[in-house]
């Protein structure tokens, strides 16, 4: 029997005149991520995206998990197709869904008839289909609320589609409708997350990591880049930019007080993140920042570093605690990577007894020990890129 998926696009159909334009980025999403899978053809009417194989090396059940990992996707099913023909249908629903049918006690038929011309109403339909299945399978009863099994019948201008329930896809917006963005990626729980969180806004991501060798080895280098692997599934191609940030901890280490350290060094982390984000035409910084959850986040600290920002920041953690974020952080497999008992450059210099309220005009003062124009300079010139895609 030849099978379709049906994908629905959610939140896009709100899009008005633009929702076109979306829906392309959509598509062209979802031929990058199921390249490696088979051919597919892809087709769209009504806020569905309706994608088939063009050969027969096209896998479409593993093209459906794939699916489930792009954003744009509201929900997806993998269909039987019919000709829409009342008593074919019923027979599909019946061959198709047996497997689902036999190890069911209760059902129920939805139906949604795109079709007008087609001669029967969706209550018809699923009068017509349940009556039938109930005869075909004798052990089963009708549930309208809580069914073991939703029978869906789809009527669509070029066919008849039957399948179970869809699966919740990942929603939001396709990644790249929303501009770019530069990710500030640590190697903790956090930053992960955030990142994760704003391409779900639809933002395409660059990653830009802080390593300071030799306090930080390359295990912690690996780590970030496995992250920024893991991220790349549902956000496509990233480009990791890895920063030798010693010299400017050194340099702080040796100039300025000591509880100001955390501040200072996360002030230096912002100007190079907003020149090389400029550079590379992002839009945007993205933070794994959550209000107060450390000394560096509290409302005076974030002040202080979004201070000698250029470009606006984005913080989608900052209202969340820490539960929230590691339960997304398991869900999209990063919380055993960002786990890994491996330092960064943030854990390495951390002082006894960090200042909460920091004053910005202290800071400013304790900076001018520094060369700030030329550290700055300096740790740009030796940017290391890895590119992570999918």
């Amino acid at each position: 029997m030849k099978e379709i998926i049906l994908l629905k696009n959610g939140e896009m159909a709100l899009k008005g005149l633009n929702r076109g334009s979306f829906e392309d980025v959509l598509i062209r999403n979802l031929k990058r991520r199921l390249k490696s899978i088979g051919e597919f053809r892809f087709s769209r009417a009504q806020s569905t995206v309706m994608i088939e194989g063009a050969d027969e090396g096209a896998d479409l059940r593993e093209a459906a998990a794939q699916i489930g990992k792009v954003f744009g996707v509201a929900a997806y099913s993998v269909a039987g197709v019919c000709e829409k023909d009342l008593a074919v249908i019923k027979e599909t629903a019946a061959r198709y869904l047996e497997k689902e049918l036999l190890a069911a006690k209760t059902f129920r038929v939805s139906a949604k008839r795109s079709d007008k011309r087609f001669p029967y109403t969706s209550p018809q339909i699923c009068e017509e289909v349940g009556g039938y299945l109930l005869d075909r399978y004798p052990h089963l009863s009708v549930d309208l609320h809580t069914p073991d099994l939703n029978v869906m019948v789809e009527v669509r201008d070029f066919g008849a589609y039957i399948h179970g329930p869809q699966q919740a896809g990942p929603g939001g917006l396709p990644v790249g409708t929303s501009g770019r963005a530069l990710l500030l990626l640590s190697g903790g729980i956090d930053s992960p997350v955030a990142g994760y969180m704003m391409a779900k806004r639809g933002l395409s991501l660059n990653a830009l990591h802080f390593a300071s060798p030799p306090y930080t080895g390359e295990r912690a280098k690996q780590k970030v880049i496995d992250l920024a692997q893991i991220l790349a599934q549902y956000c496509g191609h990233i480009t990791l930019n890895v920063v030798h940030f010693t010299e400017i901890q050194e340099a702080i280490g040796d100039h300025c007080p000591e509880e100001l350290y955390t501040i200072i060094m996360r002030r230096f982390m912002m100007r190079i993140a907003c020149r090389l984000a400029e550079s590379i035409e992002c839009g945007g910084l993205v933070t794994g920042e959550s209000l107060a959850q450390v000394a560096s986040q509290t409302l005076g600290a974030l002040r202080c570093t979004e201070a000698v920002c250029t470009l606006p920041v984005l913080r989608p953690l900052i209202g969340m605690d820490k539960e929230e974020i590691i339960r997304i952080s398991r869900q999209i497999g990063a919380f055993e990577t960002s786990t890994l008992p491996y330092e960064d450059c943030c854990t390495v210099f951390t002082p006894r007894h960090p200042r909460t309220r920091p004053e910005l005009a202290r800071v400013e003062a304790a900076e001018a020990n520094l060369d700030v124009e030329g550290l700055t300079a300096r740790a740009l010139e030796r940017i290391e890129r890895i590119r992570n895609t999918l």
